[in-house]
């Protein structure tokens, strides 16, 4: 978006424990840099997760290097329970900044509060979910998803759904308004995933049974299949 201005270079590495070992020390070592800046992301923690994330951010916070949760776990809690849980309080106090909610239109000015060393102790996007058509591809690197059995990449179709079924905590966090990708989104997708030689997918989507698009979305991907030779496989969650 260029929030950051043209004389930002912007590296992005991604690592995940569930496959590799996070490298400490190398990673700790880029921010020794004096042209270096930058901040540490446990992205989309859930409940079991946020004790190791918590773990994993010590180090960090050691060398004055920021860190950021965000997933389920905060997203939940805040959206669910009355006050804030000792063991996000606890993060906080320890200097973690926790991420409630969706990103896509705010993320350029949680990196300026970074960078300018102004980040708040919890930002809570939870009451502005953002649209998803036109946003920027969720990509992961090819080296990171080639960890996973199959090179299998993932993205979600549309996010919320407006039943209230008992069982389901999707509704407290991505709302009970539905939102969808477009069958352009979709392809834009697979194309640069289909760049770095990626086939296989796993689509996710809150209620893709009632998704808006979701016959566009399958001429789509057969249109890419049978007339452009692009013979990707998908496992689709329709519920």
């Amino acid at each position: 978006s260029g929030v950051l201005g043209e004389q930002m270079d912007l590296v992005i590495d991604v690592y995940d424990e569930t496959n590799q070992k996070i490298p400490l020390s190398k990673i700790l070592k880029q921010f020794q840099a004096s042209t270096v800046r930058g901040i540490i992301c446990m992205v989309g923690v859930q409940t079991n997760q946020f004790p190791r994330a918590v773990d994993l951010s010590r180090p960090f916070l050691a060398q004055n290097i920021p860190v950021l949760i965000g997933g389920f776990h905060v997203s939940g809690c805040l959206s669910m329970l009355d006050k804030i849980p000792e063991d996000l309080s606890a993060a906080m106090n320890d200097g973690i900044t926790l991420v409630a909610g969706e990103i896509e239109e705010t993320w350029g000015d949680i990196l300026k509060d970074a960078l300018s060393k102004n980040l708040k102790p919890l930002y809570n996007f939870l009451d502005d979910l953002p649209g998803l058509q036109e946003q920027s591809a969720p990509i992961l690197p090819t080296e990171v998803v080639s960890r996973y059995v199959g090179s299998l990449a993932t993205f979600d179709a549309g996010r919320g759904c407006p039943f209230t079924c008992s069982f389901c905590t999707i509704i407290n966090v991505q709302g009970r308004k539905s939102r969808f990708r477009t069958a352009d989104d979709v392809e834009a997708i697979i194309r640069e995933n289909w760049k770095n030689g990626i086939r296989r997918y796993f689509v996710t989507d809150d209620d893709f049974a009632r998704n808006r698009n979701w016959e566009a979305i399958f001429d789509r991907l057969i249109h890419l299949r049978e007339n452009e030779g692009m013979n990707i496989n998908m496992i689709l969650q329709v519920d």
